[in-house]
């Protein structure tokens, strides 16, 4: 038991920390965009051997978790070898737009895709997919295994 406190399921970030180093190995760079307090980077760092950093503007990381505190752009993309965005929030995006530049591993939450339709769980995923496909890059969808509604992910690869 962690004696950290965050919402929903704690076992959210060994469950992506795990798919994320099995699916991508060759990725050592990683982005954690909005990841909060750092929890899935720690995990990535100390029991997978990544260089992963936090990259979010409200600065506030677990001691010893590496971290930008500012917003995410695309751009910064080019700098990873991987992107993830565990439930980004305002950030998603930019996160989905960057899997032109870099693999992108992504848990929508939220609907800050689209400020003029409702989007439920599924039709956002829909409407990233779609998006990415009409771009060019390929997508993967994925169930993980942890308790919520919010376990539903897109691996968005860049085109070819």
């Amino acid at each position: 038991m962690s004696r950290h406190r965050f919402h929903g399921d704690p076992a959210r970030f060994d469950v992506v920390a795990q798919f994320v180093a099995g699916r991508f190995p060759a990725a050592r760079y990683v982005a954690d965009v909005a990841g909060g307090q750092g929890m899935l980077t720690r995990i990535l760092r100390k029991k997978f051997g990544l260089e992963a950093e936090v990259i979010d503007p409200r600065g506030w990381t677990l001691k010893g978790v590496p971290g930008r505190a500012e917003e995410f752009d695309a751009a910064m993309a080019d700098y990873y070898d991987l992107l993830v965005g565990l439930h980004p929030d305002e950030a998603l995006r930019a996160v989905v737009e960057s899997a032109d530049r870099a693999p992108v591993f992504v848990v929508p939450c939220c609907n800050f895709w689209s400020r003029d339709t409702k989007l439920g769980r599924d039709e956002l995923a829909d409407k990233i997919a779609e998006f990415h496909d009409a771009r060019g890059g390929t997508v993967e969808r994925v169930v993980l295994d942890f308790a919520g509604p919010k376990n539903r992910a897109l691996v968005l690869l860049p085109p070819a």
